[in-house]
């Protein structure tokens, strides 16, 4: 079954409570984060004080996606507010293998994320040390972009490396993921799907994240 893990960047941030007790109440499997500095990617998003009060309510695992320059600045903060999986950009971090080993020091999943245009193959000497890749399958730092078609060949290549490796990574997808890319997805071989605006500004929003559950 896919796992599914809606954007709280698409959420209604003056009713932030309201959309995150529907996540509880849904079937998702997580809630994503995404951390933007305005350098990295050319939006801001929110900061630790927001992730927190979060934190506090939320009962799935966090899902925390940082767009920004050096997030290893802030692994042990991450850590202490309980997030499950901290996710990296390849294209952030100098030493990539060194941040890896440094979240799971902290005690979270280690992920890395490749924007559009960075190939698979730099993953090839890390790719048994993370439990998951995200791909970007928009450019990063908005909502609602439209679906850059070429990311269902990169999720094969992907799910090929990841076999021929024996990793147990998982491939996760976000950009542009709605009721036509995300079968296509899934049958490509992506395990995690990230959705914002689809769910969020869905008229059930619950039935949405049904539907995917099931794909």
């Amino acid at each position: 079954m896919t796992i599914v893990s809606p954007s709280m960047l698409s959420a209604d941030f003056l009713h932030l409570e309201r959309d995150i007790q529907m996540i509880n109440r849904s079937e998702a499997d997580w809630l994503h984060v995404d951390v933007m500095d305005g350098m990295f990617v050319p939006n801001i998003s929110f900061g630790f004080p927001v992730i927190e009060a979060v934190a506090k309510v939320c009962t799935k695992p966090l899902d925390v996606h940082f767009m920004i320059e050096r997030p290893e600045r802030y692994i042990s903060q991450t850590a202490k507010l309980g997030a499950m999986m901290m996710n990296v950009h390849q294209e952030a971090t100098v030493h990539l293998h060194r941040t890896i080993q440094e979240i799971h020091d902290a005690g979270m999943k280690a992920a890395v994320t490749l924007n559009p245009s960075t190939p698979v193959s730099v993953l090839e000497d890390v790719i048994s040390e993370v439990e998951m890749v995200l791909l970007m399958s928009v450019n990063p730092g908005f909502g609602g972009q439209k679906f850059i078609e070429n990311t269902i060949n990169k999720v094969k290549r992907l799910r090929q490396m990841i076999d021929e490796s024996g990793s147990r990574a998982l491939i996760e997808i976000d950009g542009g993921v709605q009721k036509e890319t995300a079968p296509r997805l899934v049958a490509a071989g992506a395990d995690v799907l990230v959705s914002g605006s689809y769910i969020f500004k869905a008229a059930d929003p619950e039935s949405v994240i049904k539907e995917l559950k099931a794909l």
